[in-house]
């Protein structure tokens, strides 16, 4: 009598979603990162682990390394390439919740949502004064998009909703963004000196990496906001506080910061003109489900040795 073999045994970075959990069961064998042997057949990062060349050498029998989202700046995939190790992400189905989290920050850092709610909820609000917390306007503003990519163009549709004016910069021009959205491209300088709302949804790359710091900043209207759903390390955290606590700019509104999180007595958490979000992005019943389900199927693909439906490109 022939015993089944045993399932494939990935390394995952615990806990993961029920989601992924429920699509998984039965099926493999979930491995805890700090236990990586060379008898994995699989990783799985659900957060940000750092899946490196060191790490793929003390696991030489994966197959796969399969993301649960878009970016992968936390692997290496010149490394798995050379090894002939495919990795996997989401790309598309994020794209629409992320922007709307993008226009959500937007919305609540010009025109003090957060800090209103604060007030409202507080001690101090005993009378109406119409002269009081007086936020920016958003519709028939000025909206700097850094990124033309899905996420982008996503953002730039919200806007024309606004009636705002779109500009954007990006490595090449966005021809369809321009015919079909309106947007117009803009140098880094440009974009910067004339926006009233700053977005970033570039990806972490060693050219954006800092992208947003001080130099920028000064070049940024005092009235501007800045918001960041790329990734944390896209803007130089100090000189995003120095810039808010000086007042140099309105407001910043982000949904990453470098390091993830921020320690709890970080300067920045103090200040009233902030607005954070824990990564919230594509944080919807949907989107994370659409995202588990296509994660577990490059999973699945890579240790069938089977081409993957969402494969990244060699760096």
């Amino acid at each position: 009598m022939h015993s089944s073999p045993p399932p494939p045994r990935v390394l995952a970075d615990l806990p993961v979603s029920d989601a992924v959990l429920e699509l998984l069961a039965g099926r493999v064998e979930l491995v805890p990162w700090e236990a990586a042997t060379d008898r994995i057949d699989a990783i799985y990062t659900y957060g940000h682990p750092t899946v490196d060349a060191a790490l793929l050498d003390r696991c030489p029998g994966v197959r796969v390394v399969s993301n649960f989202g878009v970016g992968v700046d936390h692997i290496d995939v010149r490394a798995a390439t050379q090894r002939g190790i495919p990795v996997g992400n989401t790309p598309g189905v994020l794209d629409g919740a992320t922007a709307d989290l993008a226009f959500s920050l937007l919305l609540a850092a010009g025109r003090r949502v957060v800090e209103g709610d604060r007030y409202a909820r507080g001690p101090h609000f005993t009378r109406f004064d119409p002269s009081y917390m007086l936020g920016r306007e958003i519709h028939g503003s000025t909206v700097g998009i850094f990124g033309m990519g899905r996420i982008g163009r996503q953002v730039a549709r919200r806007a024309r909703g606004f009636d705002m004016t779109v500009l954007y910069c990006n490595r090449n021009r966005n021809d369809e963004a321009e015919i079909a959205l309106g947007a117009r491209y803009a140098t880094c300088d440009e974009l910067l000196a004339q926006a009233d709302y700053v977005v970033l949804t570039v990806p972490l790359t060693a050219e954006t990496r800092g992208l947003i710091g001080r130099a920028e900043l000064a070049k940024m209207k005092r009235t501007a906001t800045l918001v960041n759903v790329a990734r944390g390390a896209v803007v130089d955290l100090a000189a995003v506080t120095e810039a808010l606590a000086a007042k140099r700019i309105h407001a910043a509104a982000l949904d990453v910061t470098d390091p993830e999180p921020l320690p709890r007595d970080h300067p920045i958490l103090a200040l009233d003109n902030l607005v954070v979000t824990p990564h919230l992005g594509s944080a919807t019943v949907q989107t994370r489900y659409k995202m588990a389900e296509m994660s577990v199927l490059n999973l699945f693909a890579g240790l069938e040795r089977q081409p993957l439906p969402f494969r990244v490109a060699a760096g």
